[in-house]
């Protein structure tokens, strides 16, 4: 491992580890219990499957409701004037039993959702974590009311040297520093290590890594998790993320005060900037933290720009692997996922930890600055989600998972129909034709997309009332959507991808 300065000189030291030169990691766990076969990579067919059921079942839906809107036309009109403009008016409401069908359908799909919160609030700490947990030394395991936690942050970078002063200066705004930080270098050709090293952090380069972000962090938490006990906690971040100054305060009290919450991720929010696109992604993000926030914190994904975990549940992952969940034992990450965080989020809650997103543990996120850039990040996220419910399957803690795909099938087959619908009706009349009671149903739609971004600002809140644009965004993730189901149907392979910024290529975050 090659030294960038000596800890005597600098103050700060390479992280030694006895990692062999591999890009496997050496695994953290090494008694495993003998139980059940070993979980079997998934087959491209599974993955199929999760295409054929996500598409069948949204199909399904546009059918039913199809069936009941065409059996009415509405043919009455009645004329009016404003000024020098004619056009025409409907008076006719929804018939009954469509207003009746519509009404049991949004009964139905809330009560889904809220039995998917029900199952996801009852899934307490699961058999498996005891056993688990039995396998570490009982020394490990001493946790004593009021310790300190040690917090330690890992922060992989690949040709970062862009962005990482300012991710480091953020940390060093922290209202509670961490006791110990680690810059990753994964196959940097850039300034990375030196800009780390000079300003005070430690680093750590890996060795022969093919696997990304997932192998780089195996690589780092192979040789430190072995050591840590039930007082250490993991921060992982990304490069291109600047913590809000009370994240590590916030998430270290959370742990310290509820022994048995595993994990505490972020809610990011996305950096200033890239003009319409970047707007487009802000109010997008705005919207995730406000579902958050009514949440109460509850978790949809950890997310990969900053989550804390308890080094021990880490561990308990690690073991799992391959026995209970998928993944080479030993290992934390999945290699084989392309979103990584998703995919240890699932992990986590299979395993029945407990885990939550406190709205002050704020971040700020890098933005994709060209459409191709979204593109490309998109569809690793979009592909990466599906592919992980192919490898977990239906259980417990899939089981919301499967909804959302489901949701986004539907969504995209109905935002599409009604809008050709509506092209169609434009084109195919001679007189402008309005109908007051979709006007008011649209209003109130318009509002509600004003509303849910309001903490953005006046520029979110004028893109919002604008409607259309963000109409035309949406319909882009739905297209991204759609070619992910077309790909994995073909079981073509995707990457992820580079962008360009600030004359530095650097991975997608």
């Amino acid at each position: 491992m090659t030294t960038a300065a000596s800890s005597a000189d600098e103050g700060v030291g390479r992280f030694e580890s006895s990692i062999p030169t591999s890009q496997n990691a050496p695994h953290v766990f090494a008694q495993v219990p003998e139980i059940g076969d070993v979980w079997e990579d998934p087959a491209i067919q599974y993955g199929r499957l999760v295409v054929a059921a996500v598409v069948s079942i949204a199909a399904l839906a546009i059918a039913v409701g199809k069936f009941y809107a065409g059996t009415h036309v509405t043919q009455s009109f009645n004329e009016a004037t404003f000024g020098p403009f004619a056009f025409l008016v409907s008076n006719e409401l929804p018939p009954a039993d469509l207003v009746l069908s519509s009404l049991i359908a949004i009964v139905g799909v809330a009560a889904v959702a809220v039995t998917f919160e029900v199952i996801a609030a009852l899934m307490s700490i699961s058999p498996r974590r005891r056993i688990l947990s039995s396998y570490r030394s009982k020394d490990s395991q001493a946790y004593l009311e009021g310790d300190a936690i040690r917090v330690t942050v890992i922060i992989p970078a690949h040709n970062e040297a862009d962005i990482l002063p300012v991710t480091l200066a953020a940390l060093k705004q922290q209202s509670r520093q961490p006791d110990r930080v680690i810059v990753v270098a994964d196959n940097c050709t850039d300034a990375t290590v030196e800009i780390a090293t000079r300003m005070g952090y430690e680093t750590f380069s890996t060795i022969g890594n093919t696997h990304k972000k997932a192998g780089a962090l195996n690589q780092v938490l192979g040789g430190i998790l072995p050591a840590t006990d039930a007082s250490d906690v993991i921060l992982v971040m990304d490069a291109d993320t600047s913590l809000g100054p009370d994240y590590l305060a916030v998430a270290t009290q959370q742990l310290q005060e509820n022994r048995e919450l595993s994990a505490v991720g972020g809610v990011f929010f996305g950096e200033e900037g890239h003009g319409l696109l970047g707007q487009f992604q802000r109010n997008e993000y705005t919207r995730y933290s406000l579902q958050i926030r009514n949440r109460r914190g509850r978790v949809f994904v950890l997310t990969g720009t900053a989550t804390m975990f308890r080094a021990e549940a880490l561990l308990d992952v690690a073991a799992a692997r391959g026995v209970f969940i998928p993944g080479e034992t030993g290992m934390v990450y999945d290699t084989a996922a392309l979103t990584e965080d998703n995919e240890i989020t699932l992990a986590m809650k299979s395993l029945g930890c407990s885990m939550t997103s406190p709205p002050e543990c704020l971040v700020t996120t890098e933005l994709m600055p060209q459409w191709r850039n979204l593109w490309i990040q998109r569809k690793r996220w979009q592909r990466g989600a599906l592919e992980n419910l192919s490898a977990y399957g239906l259980t417990r803690a899939t089981l919301r998972y499967w909804g959302q795909q489901v949701g986004i099938g539907y969504g995209t087959v109905a935002l599409n129909l009604a809008i050709v619908l509506m092209l169609i009706t434009f084109l195919s009349v001679d007189q402008w034709v309005w109908f007051p009671f979709w006007a008011i149903v649209g209003a109130i739609f318009i509002l509600e997309r004003v509303l849910t971004v309001w903490r953005g600002g006046w520029r979110a809140r004028l893109l919002a009332l604008a409607l259309f644009p963000e109409l035309a965004y949406d319909i882009f993730l739905q297209i991204v959507f759609v070619k992910c189901l077309v790909d994995i149907s073909l079981a073509s392979r995707t990457t992820w991808g580079h962008v360009e910024h600030a004359n530095v290529l650097k991975t997608q975050s």
